[in-house]
C-alpha cells in the first residue's frame, strides 16, 4: 500500500495540470518534426508540479509576484531552464531589496567607496552575494549554496546558451536553495549610520532617550556591524584626547549591550588591550583597564597576553589548514600550538576556537589528514581538560560550525572523530555530554 504524504495546511493550492498541456507538448514536437525527448518528460513535469507547493509555502505572500507566477507557468510546460531563471531573478531582486533596507549610505561607509542605487543595480550577481555575506544578509551556508545556484543558472538556465539540461529533481533543489536562503526570510537588518553614531557619541552627553535610541539601533543591526561599532567606541573611550562626556556615552552604550557580547567581540577587545600594552601606550592601556573594570569584565584580562599568543597561533594554523598544500605545511604550526598548550591552561576566551581548530585539523577533510602533524594533534587532544572535552563533543553534535559540518557530513571525518574520542580518558568526560560521547563511540 502506498502512503500519501499529507498536504501542509499552508501550501499554496495550485490548480491541477490541464489534461491538454502534456498532449499539447507531444503534438508540438511532432509538428516541428523533433523528438519529444528534447523537452522534459511528462513524468518530470508532473513530479516538479507536485513539489512546487511545498517550496512556494516558504515564500512570503508579498514576494509571490510576477516572477513566481512565470516560474510556475514554465514548470507546467517543463521549461525548467526558464523556471530557474525566473526564481533566480526573484532571489537577486530580494537580496537587492535587503541591501537597500540596510541603507545604501551605510554600505558606502562600510565599503569606503561611493555606493548609490546605480551601483547596486549594476552590481554583478557574484558581487551582490559577496556584499550580502559581508552585511550578514546571508550566512556562510547561504552564500555557498546561492553561489552554486549562480553557477548552475549561468550554465544551465535560459539566461545563456546551456551546457546541458536539468531534470525535475535538480530544478527542485535549485528552487529550494533560492527560497531558503534568499526569499524565505523577509526580514532585513538595518545598518547603523557610522558617521552619525560616532558624531553623537563625541558631541555631548547622552540623555536617556538618545542613549535608548542608539542602543536599539545597534541591537537591530547584524552582529558584524555591532561588533565593529562597539570596538570603535572602545577606541574612543581609550583615546586620551576624548572628553569625559564622550567616555561616559561609550560606557552607556557598552553597558547596555554587554550581555550580548559575543566571544568574537570579547576577543577583539582583548586583542586591542594587548596591542596597547605591546606598543607601550600607557595612556590607552590604563584607560582600557578602566573600561573593563567599569563593565565588570576585568577578569577577562588576567590572561590577555596569553590570549593574544594563542589566538595568533590558532588562527595561523587554521589559515594554513585551509590553504594549498596544507598537509605538508601544517606540522610546524601544529608543533607550535602543542608547545603553547603545554605551558599552561588555554585561556577561556579562545578555548572554543582552539578546540575546534585542533580537532578539525586532526580529522582532516574529505581528502585526508596531515600525517606529520597528527602526533601533535593527538598529544593536544589527550591533554584536553573536561571543559575542552565537553566543547569538542558539543561542537561535533551541532551542524552550525566547521567541526560539526565535517563530522556530520563526511563519513571519513566522522570515523576519525571517533578515533579522536578514543584518545580521551573516559573518566574525564563530563556527565553533561556523556550520552553524546557514548553515541559517537557506538
Amino acid at each position: 500500500m502506498t502512503t500519501l504524504l499529507p498536504v501542509h495546511p499552508h501550501d499554496p493550492l495550485l490548480p491541477a495540470l490541464p489534461t491538454t498541456v502534456l498532449p499539447a507538448l507531444a503534438a508540438l514536437t511532432e509538428s516541428l518534426g523533433i523528438p519529444r525527448t528534447v523537452l522534459a518528460s511528462d513524468e518530470e513535469i508532473q513530479y516538479a508540479w507536485r513539489d512546487l507547493p511545498r517550496e512556494l509555502r516558504d515564500i512570503p505572500t508579498n514576494l509571490r509576484g510576477e516572477l513566481i507566477a512565470r516560474m510556475c507557468v514554465a514548470v507546467s510546460t517543463g521549461l525548467f531552464d526558464g523556471a530557474m531563471n525566473y526564481i533566480w531573478n526573484a532571489a537577486i531582486l530580494q537580496l537587492r531589496t535587503k541591501v537597500r533596507n540596510f541603507g545604501l549610505p551605510v554600505v558606502a561607509q562600510i565599503q569606503q567607496s561611493d555606493f548609490e542605487e546605480k551601483h547596486l543595480v549594476e552590481l554583478q550577481d557574484s558581487r551582490l552575494l559577496e556584499l550580502s555575506l559581508k552585511l550578514n544578509l546571508v550566512n556562510e551556508d547561504g552564500f555557498f549554496f546561492l553561489d552554486q545556484c549562480r553557477d548552475v543558472r549561468n550554465n544551465f538556465s535560459a539566461a545563456h546558451p546551456t551546457l546541458g539540461t536539468v531534470n525535475d529533481r535538480e530544478f527542485t533543489t535549485f528552487l529550494n536553495r533560492c527560497v531558503r536562503y534568499a526569499l524565505a526570510d523577509a526580514s532585513s537588518p538595518k545598518g547603523v549610520d557610522i558617521g552619525s553614531f560616532i558624531s553623537a557619541v563625541k558631541v555631548a552627553r547622552f540623555n536617556a532617550n538618545q542613549c535608548s535610541v542608539w542602543v536599539q539601533r545597534l541591537s537591530e543591526t547584524h552582529d558584524a556591524q555591532c561588533q565593529m561599532l562597539i570596538t570603535m567606541v572602545y577606541g574612543i573611550y581609550c583615546d586620551p584626547n576624548t572628553s569625559e562626556p564622550s567616555r561616559l556615552n561609550a560606557l552607556d552604550i557598552c553597558n547596555a549591550l554587554k550581555a550580548g557580547f559575543t566571544s568574537s567581540l570579547r576577543s577583539d577587545l582583548i586583542n586591542k588591550h594587548s596591542e596597547y600594552a605591546a606598543k607601550g601606550d600607557e595612556a590607552r592601556h590604563t584607560a582600557s583597564l578602566q573600561f573593563f573594570e567599569k563593565l565588570a569584565l576585568l577578569t577577562l584580562l588576567n590572561e590577555s597576553e596569553q590570549h593574544a599568543v594563542f589566538h595568533r597561533a590558532v588562527e595561523r594554523l587554521w589559515n594554513v589548514h585551509n590553504a594549498m598544500n596544507n598537509f605538508y605545511n601544517e606540522p610546524p604550526f601544529a608543533e607550535r600550538l602543542l608547545e603553547l598548550s603545554q605551558q599552561g591552561a588555554v585561556p577561556e576566551t579562545v578555548q572554543e576556537q582552539f578546540v575546534q581548530v585542533v580537532v578539525c585539523c586532526n580529522i582532516g577533510n574529505g581528502y585526508g589528514v596531515s600525517n606529520a602533524a597528527t602526533p601533535s594533534y593527538d598529544r593536544i587532544i589527550k591533554s584536553f581538560s573536561p571543559r575542552e572535552i565537553a566543547t569538542m563533543i558539543r561542537l561535533a553534535v551541532s551542524a552550525e560550525n566547521f567541526l560539526g559540518r565535517r563530522v556530520n557530513g563526511i563519513s571519513s571525518c566522522k570515523q576519525r572523530f571517533k578515533q579522536n574520542l578514543g584518545l580521551i580518558d573516559s573518566a574525564s568526560v563530563p556527565n553533561g555530554v556523556r550520552t553524546e560521547y557514548e553515541k559517537f563511540l557506538k
